[in-house]
């Protein structure tokens, strides 16, 4: 394997979209247990504590500098605070298999983020994904039982909380120069956590005593979710962000919708319906298109038919 090789980081991807994909089933059934908020704040709290304990065995533990300071706080109410927020309170209001389908969107997000704030090219090909994306998510979040007759609230928070997350993928990959996203993972969470907590208090007055109610399996789950799915799966994603960037990491995020799926299937026994079939379809399209994952596969093909003509 070459030394610059990007498979490892590939491989790790693979693996953090299948515990976010997953994540979304464990979600549903914690907002049904607990209350929404406060069970949120106090994951990521505890998914904090579980990323500060990696990074002492990495030492990569310091104190960032006032700037870094700033950006840690700016990503913190875009990437947990508005992220988790919308989808702790959206998946009581919608299905764990919509809500993996929609947060499918977030490579054309990213890409439509990556545009408008880094300046990446608009070429033909990502503009049609990016319409195919909207396409897609227009068929999920106006589906409402079985036609097209509203849009549901949970499906419109949903949407907003991976909107809010794409944003911050684009600060992180700014930031990313000069601190460790590992790094700012972790105080992105703490902070995170915090602001959410206060939010619970006001928010939900019996909160604290909602989380006294949870059985053995719940609990389980409520910890393999922190650590798993948040702890492990941001800070790999983010340090991903920081080494081939976030449009082309974000392409990963088009296994979610299939992992989300399958959780929803096998565990809420959510039956999948043909419009979100058609929505998942027209989703995946627009990721490959939009993210520039077809470009990137035409541009490997036409080296390698050079090679083979420089080698005759």
């Amino acid at each position: 394997m070459k030394k610059n090789s990007k498979l490892p980081i590939y491989i790790t991807l693979v693996f953090v979209m299948m515990t976010w994909g997953l994540n979304v089933t464990a979600t549903k059934l914690l907002v049904t247990s607990f209350s929404p908020i406060t069970m949120t704040a106090l994951r990521i709290f505890t998914a904090a504590g579980g990323v500060f304990i990696l990074l002492g065995f990495l030492r990569l533990l310091r104190k960032p500098t006032k700037s870094e300071w700033f950006a840690i706080l700016i990503c913190s109410l875009f990437n947990v605070v508005g992220h988790h927020y919308f989808l702790s309170v959206g998946l009581q209001e919608t299905s764990a298999s919509n809500a993996g389908l929609i947060l499918g969107m977030g490579p054309i997000l990213t890409t439509i983020m990556a545009i408008v704030f880094l300046k990446n090219k608009v070429t033909f090909l990502r503009f049609l994904g990016i319409i195919f994306g909207f396409v897609g998510i227009s068929f999920i979040i106006l589906h409402n039982g079985k036609a097209l007759q509203g849009i549901s609230i949970g499906d419109v928070q949903i949407f907003l909380s991976i909107l809010l997350q794409a944003f911050s993928f684009i600060m992180i990959k700014k930031v990313s120069a000069t601190l460790d996203p590992r790094l700012m993972t972790g105080y992105m969470l703490l902070i995170g956590s915090g602001i959410l907590f206060g939010f619970s208090l006001v928010m939900e007055p019996n909160g604290l005593q909602s989380m006294t109610k949870g059985n053995m399996g719940i609990w389980i789950i409520f910890f393999a979710s922190a650590f798993l799915a948040t702890s492990v799966g941001h800070m790999i994603y983010n340090y991903a962000i920081g080494k081939v960037g976030p449009s082309e990491t974000s392409i990963f995020i088009n296994l979610n919708p299939f992992f989300a799926l399958v959780g929803a299937s096998l565990f809420l026994h959510e039956q999948i319906t043909l419009i979100q079939a058609i929505g998942f379809i027209f989703i995946i399209f627009g990721v490959v298109l939009g993210s520039g994952g077809l470009e990137e596969l035409l541009r490997y093909r036409k080296k390698q038919r050079q090679r083979v003509i420089l080698s005759r």
